[in-house]
C-alpha cells in the first residue's frame, strides 16, 4: 500500500461526447487527494488523459464547448460552482452532447 490518499469517482460521457473519449462512456477515476480537484481542474486532466481526439470539441477557452451539459450527481453544474465545483469522492460528473451533426 501507498500510502498516498487518493480521490474516487467516476466521470460519464454521452450524447456522442463519448466518441471523443475512445467510445468509453464510463469511467472510474483514482486521482491523488493532493491539492483539491475542481470540475476546471479535472477538464485539462481529462484533456491530457483521456481525450483520443478532437479536444475542440469538447473544451473552448479553458471551458466545456457551448452544447455540452455537464452534471454533477444529476444536479445541472450551473446550480453548482460550476469550474470552481470542489469534486467530492463518490461524485458522479456527466458530461452530455447536445450538439448533432445533420
Amino acid at each position: 500500500m501507498s500510502g498516498e490518499e487518493t480521490l474516487t469517482f467516476s466521470v460519464e460521457f454521452s450524447g456522442g461526447a463519448e466518441l471523443l473519449f475512445n467510445k468509453i462512456k464510463l469511467h472510474k477515476l483514482e486521482l491523488p487527494a493532493s491539492g483539491e480537484w475542481t470540475i476546471g481542474k479535472l477538464l485539462f486532466w481529462l484533456k491530457d488523459n483521456l481525450l483520443t481526439e478532437r479536444p475542440e470539441l469538447f473544451l473552448q477557452d479553458n471551458t466545456v464547448r457551448p452544447g455540452i451539459l455537464v452534471l454533477v450527481n444529476d444536479t445541472d453544474w450551473e446550480l453548482l460552482d460550476q469550474l470552481q465545483y470542489k469534486i467530492a469522492g463518490g461524485d458522479v460528473v456527466t458530461f452530455i452532447s447536445t450538439l448533432h451533426g445533420g
